[in-house]
């Protein structure tokens, strides 16, 4: 730790380097080290954001005892083998959704985590957006009532992106992990119509999903 911050290491500098900032300006955290494989992109982002400590091996970073927590935003087959691996090496973890690509996989992080008595999240950011929040300030204030039937949708533009060749189990992940089931009642019984495709304009497939929980989900 950095003066009783924590010293987070980000894996992934694509869509992680949106949360460099977040990290610098947390009051918890010190932004202490950025991981990428391309050396010019690392040092692209790290000059950008003004963090010193860089790392093109990921084993090298998880080795790194100064490093307690670390942010993986890396390809979906990595999710699990590094959370795994970063909680065997005493880091705690938060990893982008999904967890894993596997019931096994998911064990194993669950094992992993319990001990090496570190903490795991599977980071599903939507849940935080100041949208979510308002609407879930609304339900708890009570200004919208018992609340009987809620509906959302997902849109995401998937043309040029790689095929993962797992459908549906990659394409569903944000709108099965949207805000909408914390919005609702504790007590819920959820039912999503997800539309999976391409893009908005091909979608290749639907799959409906029927839910139902008696747990809490917030």
């Amino acid at each position: 730790m950095t003066q009783g911050k924590l010293n987070i290491a980000i894996v992934g500098l694509g869509f992680g380097s949106e949360f460099i900032p977040i990290y610098q300006h947390h009051p918890s955290t010190n932004m202490y080290a950025v991981c990428r494989r391309n050396r010019e992109q690392l040092d692209a982002v790290g000059d950008a954001f003004g963090v010193s400590r860089r790392y093109t091996s990921f084993e090298e970073l998880i080795g790194d005892p100064e490093v307690d927590a670390v942010h993986i935003n890396s390809p979906i087959h990595l999710h699990a083998p590094q959370s795994i691996a970063a909680l065997r090496a005493g880091k705690h973890v938060a990893c982008t959704v999904p967890a894993a690509v596997s019931v096994a996989e998911c064990r194993e992080i669950a094992q992993a985590a319990e001990s090496s008595g570190r903490n795991y999240m599977m980071m599903e950011t939507a849940i935080y957006t100041r949208e979510f929040l308002f609407v879930r300030e609304l339900r708890d204030s009570g200004r919208l009532g018992r609340i009987q039937f809620m509906r959302g949708s997902h849109q995401q533009e998937m043309a040029g992106w790689p095929a993962i060749g797992r459908p549906p189990a990659d394409a569903l992940r944000h709108p099965r992990h949207q805000p909408l089931p914390g919005a609702g009642q504790r007590r819920s019984r959820t039912r999503l119509l997800l539309r999976i495709g391409l893009d908005s304009g091909q979608a290749c497939r639907q799959v409906r999903l029927a839910i139902r929980s008696r747990k809490r989900v917030v």
